[in-house]
Parts: structure tokens; C-alpha cells; sequence
């Protein structure tokens, strides 16, 4: 049994925690939180809760530590950190950091001897292998990636901030005219405003002025500014019934030429359509934490991203059972 330990105990970290009990051949060790663990509850029955700061002390009774943190501040701290102590695994999403976060993760995880693996989930991490593959089979093309239809928990964030709004969720919504093109092989060359557009849900406070949070959300550099951005007022009633989940998705695709004088095209697609954005990435994330601990089985050591994983180290079967089953 690969014995797990989750460091986080929010949505995604409950998403590990059911994934487990989806995984014959893992346990659940530990959970490790910053708030008082006697007022943390998991599912799981007969699992301890520690506060972080005693994670040392329980190093050699988990195989691999999954990182449930954020990304903007939590990630780049954690992964080094725990990667002195445990193999771990995290889904840091901030594509433009990626590479100093690989060489600081790398460092510590060789210095100890353990695996680091980072960027797991769908985005960086199955459509960047999608990505990848599309390259090396159709040079000759164009990259694209839709997202949505889902929900944005960075753009909601910041339509939380705008002064006026209660609560308030956001979708990010594919144009389907940009889509159909994309899929006809068409290579279009595609702006933002182009490819995406952004759906807002508010529940403004008693008394705003509602002209003027449109306006806020509308102008945000950043986040609205570059998108045609529709906004909804609703009650908090309204945003509970019909905008409680976290649903998202996307497509990658691939469009490219073979051939003489490059007369065929052809087009790679790779799709999600998601009830769970966080137990999705969970989902993910556990398979990945099986390479880990296969590989630190091998001696391997250093830090690896997606790209550097044979696919047979996610699976629980054997690679005589794959190739007679899957192959």
C-alpha cells in the first residue's frame, strides 16, 4: 500500500481524500493542516490530523506528501520545503513561474534524495502533455486551448474584491465561432477577446451602485478588460441554488499539415468536461503520486514535471497487464 499524505485540507485536499477510496492499492497516512486539527473532520476513519509544523516528525510513515496549497503564495514555500523531508507532488498553476519553481523544488529534492513532482492537474499538466504531443506529431501547425465552460476561482476572486459585490461567481465561456474554425483546420490566428468570453454572477450589497460595478468588473486590467464580459445581478438565494459548483473544462487542440506541399490537414483534439474541477485535479494528482513513489523506489531523485513520466508509472496494473488489455 502507498500510504498518502495530504497538506491542506480544502476543496482539493477532499478531492485526494475520496480518490483514495477509489485506489486499492493506496491509504490515507495523514492530513496535515495550518488551523487546529481538532477542528478539522475528514471522511476517513482512524487517520490522525497534524498541525504542519509537526509534518517532521511523521516523515517515515508517508510514501508521498500531496501539497493541496495555493499557488500564489503557499506552493512556492511548501513544495521546496516538505521536498527536503518527503517525495511530494503539488499543482502549481502559475505557468510563467514554472521553471524558477522546477529549480528550487529540483535543489531540494536532490539534496535529499527524495522526488518532487510539480504542475500536475489538467492545466499545466494532462493539456500541457496534449500540447506536447500535438507538436512533435504535427510540426508544421498551430497550438490552441480553449477553456470552459467553467468557473474561474481566481476571476471570481477578484470580482469578489470590486467594491459594492457581496459574492459572486464567474464563468469562462469558449466562442464557439472561433472553436468551429479551429476544429475546420483553419489555423486562424486568434485574439483574446477572440477566443473566450466571461460570464459574472453577482449579489451586489444592499444600496450599491450597480452601474458602477459593472463598470469596475468590465475595465479590470488583467482579468475583464480584453473580454466582451457580461454581468448578472442575482440574489445570494439565486447564487447558492444555481452557481454552487465548481464545474470547468476545456480543449486542446492540435491543427497541422503532412504531406507534399503540405495538402492535408489534420486536427488533434483533447477535451474535459468536468463536474469538479478540484476532485478532478485530485484524481490526477493520485495517479501522479503513484510515478512518484514508483520512481523513488528506482533511486531516482530531482524534481520532474509531466513530460518526464512514462505513462505506465500512473497505473496500478503491471506492464504485462497493460499491454495485453490497453495496448
Amino acid at each position: 500500500m502507498i500510504r498518502i499524505g495530504i497538506l491542506g485540507y480544502g476543496n482539493l485536499g477532499r478531492g485526494v481524500e475520496y480518490a483514495i477510496k477509489q485506489n486499492d492499492d493506496m491509504q490515507l497516512a495523514a492530513v496535515f493542516t495550518r488551523r487546529d486539527p481538532s477542528s478539522v473532520k475528514i471522511i476517513t476513519e482512524n487517520v490522525p490530523v497534524y498541525n504542519v509544523k509537526d509534518a517532521a516528525a511523521h516523515a517515515s510513515e508517508i510514501d508521498v506528501l500531496i501539497l493541496c496549497g495555493g499557488s500564489a503564495n503557499d506552493l512556492p514555500v511548501q513544495t521546496p520545503e516538505f521536498a527536503k523531508l518527503f517525495n511530494v507532488i503539488d499543482s502549481f498553476d502559475t505557468h510563467a513561474k514554472i521553471p524558477d519553481h522546477f529549480a528550487n523544488v529540483d535543489k531540494a529534492a536532490k539534496e535529499s534524495g527524495k522526488v518532487g513532482i510539480i504542475s500536475i492537474g489538467w492545466d499545466p499538466g494532462l493539456f500541457s502533455l496534449m500540447r506536447m504531443l500535438g507538436n512533435a506529431v504535427l510540426p508544421e501547425g498551430a497550438d490552441y486551448t480553449f477553456w470552459g465552460k467553467g468557473v474561474s476561482q481566481g476571476h471570481s476572486d477578484a470580482v469578489r474584491r470590486v467594491k459594492g459585490v457581496k459574492n459572486a461567481k464567474q464563468y469562462t465561456i469558449p466562442v464557439e465561432s472561433a472553436l468551429e474554425r479551429v476544429r475546420n483546420g483553419e489555423n486562424p490566428e486568434l485574439s483574446t477577446r477572440e477566443k473566450h468570453t466571461r460570464e459574472c454572477f453577482v449579489v451586489p450589497e444592499e444600496g450599491a451602485d450597480l452601474a458602477q460595478i459593472e463598470k469596475d468588473i468590465k475595465t479590470m486590467p488583467n482579468y475583464f478588460s480584453d473580454y466582451d464580459t457580461t454581468v448578472h445581478f442575482i440574489t445570494e438565494e439565486e447564487l447558492r441554488k444555481n452557481h454552487s459548483g465548481i464545474p470547468h473544462g476545456g480543449f486542446v487542440i492540435r491543427s497541422g499539415k503532412t504531406g507534399e506541399n503540405s495538402g492535408n490537414s489534420h486536427v488533434m483534439e483533447f477535451s474535459l468536461k468536468l463536474d469538479s474541477n478540484p476532485e478532478f485535479t485530485s484524481s490526477v494528482l493520485l495517479a501522479y503520486a503513484r510515478a512518484a513513489y514508483r520512481l523513488s523506489k528506482e533511486g531516482v531523485s530531482g524534481c520532474k514535471t509531466i513530460f518526464d513520466i512514462a505513462p505506465a508509472y500512473l497505473c496500478k496494473q503491471s506492464g504485462e497487464e497493460l499491454r495485453a488489455h490497453m495496448l
